[in-house]
């Protein structure tokens, strides 16, 4: 979802971003990635290089001093990444890891997050940017980005009513549906059950309009492919069934639980 908007409709911090403390206790794929189920399940608008821009940047703000969380939620805050750090998370060629980095910094300042929450007269929709600053050093071969305050509450500080895994869990993934349908699933976990709505399913994929106007087509590119994946490289026990009323599909049904053998750990 990602949108071009005119430069003064973007919100703006009160105060500058800060760059946060990172931990160094921990290699960065044992790191956690956090965010509200809000989030989880909404629309990120996100391509698969950007939302690993974006788990790079949660791992490294993995348990930070509660004095800069706070910091973070008033004034945004900035997080450093490193093109080696890009390559030895996800396997990429390191030829190109920095141009891969700095472009999908670039395009992250035009992305939107979306979450959908019960209002007192209905839907209440929020969105916003999910940063308002980029800067690039080649030569040190690192991009600093700096996140919007308004995205924070999704973020930092969580105390209830989020969703959490390890960056290596994700790292792995080669598709963003695959990607997605995982985070859905974290956000169940405590269930071992997600049973969305078709309209949920298709807004939290964020299916192309082919998928969404033919079942078909969203099994074949979204639903099987995700699900495969899952299940070869993050050793999930996954199963999965349509639910119809007469002949139309109107929900979804996933149960799923880790491999005593593999590599997830719900």
């Amino acid at each position: 979802m990602c949108q071009n908007y005119p430069e003064g409709s973007r919100m703006k911090p009160k105060r500058k971003a800060k760059m946060m403390q990172v931990r160094t206790d921990l290699p960065i794929e044992e790191r956690n990635i956090s965010m509200s189920n809000a989030l989880a399940r909404g629309a990120q608008g996100l391509s698969l290089s950007q939302k690993r821009i974006i788990a790079l940047a949660m791992a490294k703000t993995d348990s930070i001093p509660a004095k800069e969380l706070i910091a973070g939620q008033v004034g945004g805050w900035r997080v450093r990444l490193f093109a080696h750090e890009y390559v030895e998370t996800y396997e990429v060629d390191p030829n190109t890891a920095y141009e891969q980095l700095q472009a999908g910094c670039r395009s992250l300042l035009r992305c939107l997050w979306r979450t959908v929450n019960e209002g007192p007269k209905g839907l209440l929709v929020r969105e916003g940017p999910w940063c308002i600053l980029a800067e690039y050093s080649k030569g040190e071969g690192r991009v600093d980005l700096a996140f919007s305050p308004h995205v924070a509450p999704h973020l930092l500080a969580l105390r209830s009513h989020f969703t959490t895994y390890k960056l290596k869990q994700a790292a792995a993934l080669r598709s963003i549906y695959a990607w997605r349908l995982f985070e859905c699933l974290q956000s169940w976990h405590s269930k071992g059950r997600w049973t969305p709505t078709i309209e949920e399913f298709h807004k939290a994929m964020e299916a192309p309009d082919s998928c969404t106007k033919d079942f078909g087509q969203i099994k074949r590119r979204i639903i099987e492919p995700a699900v495969k994946e899952l299940r070869e490289k993050d050793g999930l026990l996954l199963d999965w069934e349509s639910i119809k009323a007469g002949r139309k599909v109107t929900g979804l049904d996933f149960k799923f639980r880790p491999d005593p053998q593999g590599r997830l750990a719900l």
